[in-house]
């Protein structure tokens, strides 16, 4: 069996640099920079540097600037981070031609974000959710892309570049 690499903590760690779309390339090459492991951004900040990453055709990246919020933020918000996520991953699988992939992770991402209700966590929130994440936007966006992959309809790169926010 072969050893992985571990972390301080004795996580596994992959270090090999990976492309634009999460995969991880050979050893020595280069590829795009890694989130830090130990990222840790208050909300705005999170959801406007997963915004920034979306745009640049970025998913993976985002998917991973997303799930350090869902491991950092307070419980009753962990739902609402992990949809993100998951919308994040799906968008990486359409980036990666996996279709299952894609159609699995979006349907969780439309599962958590619409049975996530706002709490009382002391931020500010609408009608949308907290932190102004357009939920019903991105369900939208989701259930679009959803039907283009069950009619195996070609999605272009544009329409991967969802906005977060309102």
């Amino acid at each position: 069996m072969v050893e992985r690499p571990r972390d301080e903590a004795g996580r596994a760690r992959n270090p090999r640099p990976r492309d634009r779309f999460g995969r991880p390339l050979p050893p020595g090459s280069v590829g795009i920079p890694r989130i830090p492991d130990d990222l840790n951004l208050p909300p705005q900040q999170t959801l406007t540097f997963a915004q920034q990453l979306l745009d640049d055709g970025l998913a993976f990246n985002a998917h991973e600037v997303l799930e350090a919020a869902w491991k950092n933020r307070p419980f009753a918000e962990r739902m609402l981070w992990q949809g993100l996520a998951q919308y994040a991953v799906g968008l990486t699988h359409i980036q990666r031609g996996n279709q299952k992939g894609a159609q699995t992770l979006l349907a969780r991402a439309v599962a958590r974000l619409g049975g996530y209700e706002p709490g009382d966590s002391g931020e500010d929130s609408n009608a949308e959710g907290m932190y102004g994440v357009d939920r019903s936007g991105l369900i939208a966006h989701a259930n679009t892309l959803l039907a283009a992959l069950d009619a195996g309809t070609p999605i272009a790169p544009e329409e991967l570049k969802p906005r977060l926010c309102t």
